[in-house]
């Protein structure tokens, strides 16, 4: 990432790792805009998941291609938006409209996330479909711009990794 640009994130992982809470405190000590990839969803979307359904390539081709605008939008003003960006070629695709992305993958154990998916309430995402979101999961490659951030420390803890990491790059 060049350095006289504003960092621009994604923050990524698995529901309930913690992108939406990680996400909005990161972007704040940076002082950058934050979105929620849960709002660039369409509807069909998110009905197909409250209904406990996972969603297909084809389901998030139009939300990905949002980020991607989102990302493109802040290329020069940085930015931090949560994106699961499970497969390398989601996350190519977030690329290719800002290529100066860095990803922030938030890792934890199946047990750990399993237990705040269970605990989280009034999220659309049902606890059922985590099994095929680490079924989908491809860590960061050793070319992609990134890191994997332990998430088992209290948020504040998992924003200073993350932050450290960002501004490391």
């Amino acid at each position: 990432m060049p350095h006289n640009t504003a960092p621009l994130v994604v923050v990524m992982g698995v529901s309930a790792s913690g992108k939406t809470t990680v996400g909005r405190l990161l972007a704040q000590r940076l002082g950058v805009p934050y979105a929620e990839a849960d709002d660039f969803h369409p509807a069909a979307n998110v009905a197909k998941m409250r209904a406990g359904h996972p969603l297909d390539d084809e389901d998030r081709r139009p939300w990905l291609d949002e980020i991607a605008q989102w990302l493109g939008d802040h290329a020069d003003s940085g930015g931090v938006v949560s994106c699961s960006a499970l497969k390398r070629r989601y996350r190519d695709r977030l690329v290719s409209s800002a290529a100066q992305v860095f990803f922030l993958h938030l890792d934890g154990s199946p047990e750990l996330i399993a237990a705040r998916i269970t605990a989280r309430k009034g999220h659309f995402m049902p606890p059922g479909l985590l099994d095929t979101q680490f079924a989908d999961l491809e860590p960061l490659g050793d070319d992609e711009a990134g890191a994997a951030i332990p998430i088992d420390g209290t948020p504040h803890e998992t924003v200073a990794l993350a932050h450290a990491a960002v501004t490391a790059s």
